[in-house]
């Protein structure tokens, strides 16, 4: 029995090693919230914070800290795109309304995405790479959860939605990156 797992073990570890240097999150695409095509290789070199979104959530004021994470790093090579998603029912909207409340109530300009599943047999493929890539630690637990992807198009670090985008903690990772 002991042998069987350790085989088990070995296969999986190594199985990960060759998914992790066959793809990147350039393999992937969105549609934007406008029906235009966000191609991640566009973003090629740079830092990428993919952020699962909703606009009736406790940490929906998170939106202000993306925004301002944008507008100060975008020049530094950093670009922060919005993924809306009800799968934790709390964004129930259409991507007209919710591209509104966003521009309304925050200015939002960073990239948004259509509205998605990130978790589940129907998430979006970015995200199902993320868990193969990182592991469970990319998979959304709730809404405003972040994944953070190096210049090399791996998954860096992800972060729990109670952590702000402007929490030193974050800022830190991503001054290293940048």
């Amino acid at each position: 029995m002991k042998k069987f797992l350790i085989i088990l073990i070995m296969f999986g570890f190594f199985s990960k090693i060759a998914a992790d240097n066959n793809s990147s999150a350039y393999d992937f695409k969105f549609t934007s919230i406008d029906g235009n095509q966000i191609e991640l290789s566009d973003y090629k070199n740079k830092v990428i914070v993919i952020v699962n979104v909703a606009s009736r959530c406790g940490y929906t004021p998170q939106y202000k800290n993306l925004q301002d994470l944008w507008a100060n790093y975008r020049d530094k090579d950093l670009v922060v795109i919005g993924v809306p998603t009800n799968n934790f029912k709390q964004e129930p909207g259409s991507n007209k309304e919710i591209k509104d409340f966003c521009e309304t109530n925050f200015g939002i300009t960073f990239p948004m995405t259509e509205k998605v599943n990130v978790i589940g047999r129907n998430s979006h493929p970015f995200y199902k790479w993320a868990k193969e890539d990182f592991g469970i630690g990319a998979i959304p637990k709730w809404n405003f959860h972040k994944i953070i992807i190096g210049k090399n198009g791996k998954v860096m670090d992800t972060f729990a939605s109670f952590t702000k985008p402007s929490s030193k903690k974050f800022l830190s990772v991503i001054e290293k990156l940048i």
